[in-house]
């Protein structure tokens, strides 16, 4: 009996593939809907172990403090605003119906009042495209365009934090910190590396799979690697 495989580890569940949920700051939703209007100011601009972008400190006008998404140029002492009756500027969150084509928008509602869920990353943007029928077409970061309900929020502007990817790690207690803040199994070997008892695609004289690499959909959790029910494989000719 072989060993539990990656897949079938991650699946069942446990620590080392579970986010640390109880460090996260906030999950960085609207202030409000499209028919309120709220506004706040920046108090402060943090770290949040959850995310690689920066998070903002907002003191709304009732008293209430809540987390939001930082957008590049804002600072400390910023006023920013939600609502129909927010300026067009960045840091400001209106309805996609209210905000003028071919801006950059970030932290996208997928449906009106879910708080925001698309584009919120570091450094990304997405830009509208087209209005029509109460629908507003957006271009992804992917270049793809999707279409939004008018009435769902979204922030002006780019996600604050770009450029990450460029910097090194340098050590590897930083790699270290990052995925298990992520809640990804690292360092993790290949299944060519490993024994014929740990993976499928282990042992042997040399490093080599030693088996077709496309298996069945309905294969057995411990052979289910490679490409899984893959409609063709290989290089594609022109």
């Amino acid at each position: 009996m072989g060993h539990r495989i990656i897949q079938q580890n991650r699946g069942r569940g446990g620590p080392t593939y579970r986010a640390p949920s109880h460090k996260y700051k906030a999950e960085l939703k609207h202030a409000c809907g499209c028919t309120e209007n709220v506004n706040g100011r920046i108090l402060d601009i943090e770290h949040d172990p959850a995310r690689h972008a920066p998070i903002a400190l907002v003191e709304l006008a009732e008293g209430k403090k809540m987390y939001m998404l930082v957008t590049e140029g804002m600072g400390i002492g910023d006023e920013v605003a939600w609502g129909a009756e927010a300026k067009i500027q960045n840091g400001n969150t209106l309805s996609l119906r209210d905000i003028p084509i071919g801006a950059f928008v970030c932290n996208i509602e997928a449906r009106p009042s879910d708080g925001g869920k698309f584009v919120r990353a570091s450094g990304v943007q997405a830009m509208l495209a087209a209005k029509s029928g109460g629908r507003v077409a957006v271009q992804m970061p992917s270049g793809k365009q999707k279409w939004f309900n008018e009435l769902c929020m979204a922030t002006i502007g780019i996600v604050a934090g770009g450029g990450r990817s460029e910097k090194p790690f340098v050590k590897a207690g930083n790699k270290y910190h990052k995925m298990k803040s992520q809640a990804q199994k690292w360092p993790r070997s290949s299944g060519l590396k490993m024994n014929v008892i740990d993976h499928p695609f282990g042992g042997g004289g040399h490093q080599h799979c030693g088996r077709p690499k496309t298996v069945a959909r309905g294969t057995s959790p411990g052979r289910k690697v490679g490409s899984i029910a893959a409609r063709r494989t290989g290089r594609t000719k022109k």
